[in-house]
């Protein structure tokens, strides 16, 4: 950790321990609330519409509109953020386990989910599950349960632990992926006790997830995409013998999912200009060209579906995912930046929620929102410590 990222969180911790005498009662209060206490208060008031970012020291929680700083937690470590599928609160994936933040109430609280190497959260039908890579194991809840502490689970285990995904369907079905420490080759469906129906093993290097309009449920594969809909398993082969689609993004507006899309097999870092399109009515994947490369945490949806991509250019490329048109690029960044080999430093981030896009600029330590609809920025941060990994709760219906 960095001198001056040091300094804030000892600075944090003693402001905090300075009001622990006099906020005891108003610090119990707001942990009844959110599912316990045991981290940094984020000053007592609710935090609108949070927005998370953390860097080599801990997190930080501001407020989704003006972007001021509400919370700023001590966290050491590389850690991962995700919404956890309500409007509360964000899963905190450390070297422990998947730990809950109160986004609202700017503290995390002592509700976590124990297991080594913490992977991906997935939120479909009012179910957010947890994947945890080291074990395998697989645990499934409601997330509006957290503000009433740990919540009821159900709980799988993969036959050996891996890399992976799961998903849980409307109908209490689960997509789960298949594979080892060495390789991943696909995915199985399980029914709702957990029993397997079905399996395709057709999906070399699986990686991700995605859910489109229908709950049509995608994961990339080395060479194309698997898709589960309507109780079918189906392989769309990428265009080139090695096409890799990695990453993501679905939005309930549209059938067409945006993913990345790589083809040097080869290369130690390939820094794609392509992106994917996947039809999953019509099982047909589009290649579309941009202007810039990107990065796997330049994905996203608008709030009618647009696929969304920031480039290295620093513009957020709109494209319709029907036609594949580039419709529109909005200026963010005021200087082009290049990804960096090691994918756990920082670089920036792209989180999209209803009209507003979030866009992270780890060489300025800045954040920025800005309006999708007129394209001009509403607010920026000026943080103390370069940005990481950008989340923020989700507008659960």
């Amino acid at each position: 950790m960095s001198s001056t990222a040091r300094f804030r969180r000892v600075a944090a911790l003693s402001a905090a321990a300075a009001m622990l005498a006099v906020s005891a009662c108003a610090a119990d209060d707001q942990a009844s609330g959110s599912g316990g206490g045991g981290g940094e208060q984020g000053g007592g008031a609710d935090i609108a519409d949070p927005v998370v970012t953390t860097d080599d020291g801990g997190i930080y929680v501001l407020d989704g509109t003006t972007l001021e700083v509400k919370a700023d937690i001590p966290l050491e470590g590389f850690n991962r953020l995700n919404p956890a599928g309500d409007d509360r609160h964000v899963m905190v994936s450390t070297s422990k386990g998947f730990q809950v933040l109160d986004a609202v109430g700017g503290q995390l609280t002592d509700v976590t989910f124990d297991g080594a190497e913490p992977g991906h959260v997935v939120r479909h039908a009012g179910r957010t599950v947890l994947f945890t890579d080291g074990t395998g194991q697989v645990r499934s809840f409601d997330p509006h349960d957290l503000g009433d502490g740990e919540p009821e689970t159900t709980d799988y285990k993969t036959e050996e632990p891996h890399h992976g995904v799961a998903v849980e369907l409307e109908n209490g079905e689960m997509l789960v992926t298949l594979g080892n420490e060495e390789e991943r080759n696909g995915i199985a469906i399980l029914d709702e006790n957990r029993k397997e129906i079905t399996r395709n093993e057709n999906c070399p290097g699986v990686h991700g997830e995605s859910a489109a309009q229908g709950e049509a449920i995608a994961v990339g594969c080395e060479d194309g995409v698997l898709i589960y809909r309507d109780g079918k398993i189906t392989k769309v082969d990428s265009p080139t013998e090695y096409g890799r689609i990695g990453n993501q993004s679905g939005s309930p507006e549209s059938p067409i999912l945006l993913g990345d899309y790589k083809k040097d097999e080869d290369a130690e870092l390939e820094r794609p200009k392509q992106i994917s399109l996947v039809d999953t009515e019509n099982a047909e994947l589009q290649r579309v060209d941009l202007p810039a490369s990107y990065t796997f945490r330049s994905l996203a949806r608008g709030p009618e579906g647009e696929a969304l991509v920031l480039g290295t250019d620093g513009k957020i490329h709109v494209v319709d995912p029907q036609s594949g048109e580039l419709t529109e690029s909005i200026t963010v960044l005021d200087e082009e930046w290049s990804e960096p080999i090691e994918w756990q430093q920082p670089r920036p981030a792209l989180f999209v929620r209803d009209n507003t896009a979030y866009v992270s600029d780890p060489e300025k330590q800045q954040l920025h929102a800005v309006d999708l609809e007129s394209g001009e920025k509403t607010a920026t941060a000026d943080l103390e410590a370069a940005p990481n990994e950008l989340s923020g709760v989700v507008h659960a219906h």
